[in-house]
């Protein structure tokens, strides 16, 4: 049965969209993380009967009357949507939910707070969180949540119907998925890949340690910010600026041609695969190496990380315990996989089975569905690593500024017209008052 699904994501798996376009109108989400769940959760619903349709992230209620005509169903993969900062969005999207008639599924949420789940912290967004898991479960069996922490909080707020299922990503290969070390130790010529989040200050003596003992250490950048960085440099307000975290041109990362960022998973996710060990706080930046074969550890600082850590025992410390001279080589030793590895078939036909309640289908168990896919990302060619400016030719630069000036000049021509349109309607009903007046005479 043909299957018309609307998937609350800002892209599509097989959008190909420029850096430069990416950073302009945010095709992120501020967060590249944010492809990696959406466009895996994509894959999932890949089924022969599913036609699948990005949301490109609008939740505006007056489109319920045309989602409820086009559409059989609304899907809403998310991330730590259960937080202070969100609040308004929430509120739009719950809106929205309550004038449809068709089912909706969450397909993994978070709530947002520290590692010891503050529940006092919480307070202030249990109202909309409520109006919205009503609205959800008047349209679905349950809701899934990314794990304990979450379910706990929503059963606080009087909600049973509530299931763990993890985060669509470390789904990206179905059931078979495998994390091996392949090396005894870590030395300092060996390859690191850093999941830094630049507002956790305490990660700045862990930067310095390791820039300084591992030359072939690269930082992967996730946020739209440090996307403009790379891009175009430091804001005015910034340049000349310094910090300990790498968030100006000037840091020695910057400097060194040290940072990456993807504006897809796919390039992404082939890249970490050449790299011996991947770590820091980045929660989609650990699953991304992990999904590419890569070990990887989180430093878990919040709740939306640590719970997602546990559920898919994923090798972790909370950031308030790691010591400021702490190594990746110790990282690298203590981490185990065995738990993730002899676990994931058990959470694999957890999700499978909280898809088939909610009647949607599953790619890996509808013939070539999820090999088609692949082969259609293999197919695709997306955009390169985005590295900063000072390590692109003076060719690459000019095509930078090139676009820049044509979309300038689209703006430009956007703005015009919309000047233009009042004045026109202002002519118009000018002109049709006198014609009005004169035949009346």
């Amino acid at each position: 049965m043909h299957q018309r699904i609307l998937l609350r994501a800002r892209k599509g798996p097989f959008d190909v969209v420029t850096a430069e376009e990416t950073y302009e109108r945010d095709w992120i989400g501020k967060n590249s993380g944010n492809l990696v769940f959406s466009h895996a959760a994509h894959k999932l619903l890949s089924t022969s009967a599913a036609e699948i349709t990005p949301s490109r992230f609008r939740a505006d209620p007056r489109d319920a009357d045309e989602i409820n005509e086009k559409y059989d169903v609304f899907v809403i993969p998310l991330a730590n949507a259960f937080r202070h900062d969100y609040t308004n969005r929430l509120i739009s999207m719950t809106r929205l939910i309550e004038r449809l008639k068709i089912p909706v599924v969450v397909l993994g949420v978070g709530v947002q707070t520290d590692v010891d789940g503050d529940r006092e912290f919480l307070r202030p967004i249990d109202e909309p969180v409520k109006a919205f898991c009503r609205a959800v479960l008047d349209r679905s069996h349950s809701i899934g949540v990314r794990g304990e922490i979450s379910e706990s909080y929503l059963r606080t707020l009087g909600f049973s119907a509530v299931e763990q299922i993890g985060c669509p990503s470390m789904f990206l290969h179905g059931d078979s998925f495998r994390v091996e070390k392949m090396k005894a130790t870590l030395g300092p010529e060996d390859r690191l890949a850093f999941v830094i989040s630049p507002y956790v200050r305490a990660l700045a003596p862990l930067v310095r340690h390791h820039h300084q003992r591992y030359p072939n250490l690269r930082y992967l950048a996730q946020g739209l910010y440090t996307l403009g960085t790379l891009l175009y440099g430091d804001e005015p307000k910034l340049r000349g600026k310094t910090d300990d975290l790498p968030i100006h041109t000037s840091h020695p990362l910057f400097a060194e041609d040290k940072v990456r960022m993807f504006v897809d998973p796919w390039p992404w996710i082939e890249y970490l695969s050449g790299f011996d060990f991947a770590f820091g706080t980045r929660i989609h930046g650990t699953i991304t190496a992990l999904i590419s074969g890569t070990p990887g550890y989180l430093l878990a600082h919040d709740s939306r990380t640590l719970e997602l850590a546990r559920y898919f025992d994923i090798p972790h410390r909370l950031m308030r315990d790691v010591p400021a001279d702490v190594d990746a080589a110790r990282l690298y030793e203590e981490a185990d996989y065995t738990a993730l590895n002899e676990g994931h078939k058990e959470r694999f036909a957890r999700i499978t089975a909280f898809l088939a309640k909610h009647d949607l289908g599953l790619s890996f168990a509808d013939g070539d569905s999820a090999t088609r896919f692949d082969e259609q990302v293999r197919r695709t060619v997306y955009p390169p690593a985005v590295r900063p400016a000072s390590a692109h030719t003076t060719e690459e630069l000019l095509a930078r500024m090139q676009w820049l000036r044509d979309e300038n000049r689209t703006l430009q021509q956007k703005l015009k017209t919309r000047r233009a349109k009042p004045l026109r309607e202002q002519v118009k009903q000018a002109v049709g008052s006198r014609v009005r007046r004169m035949l009346s005479r």
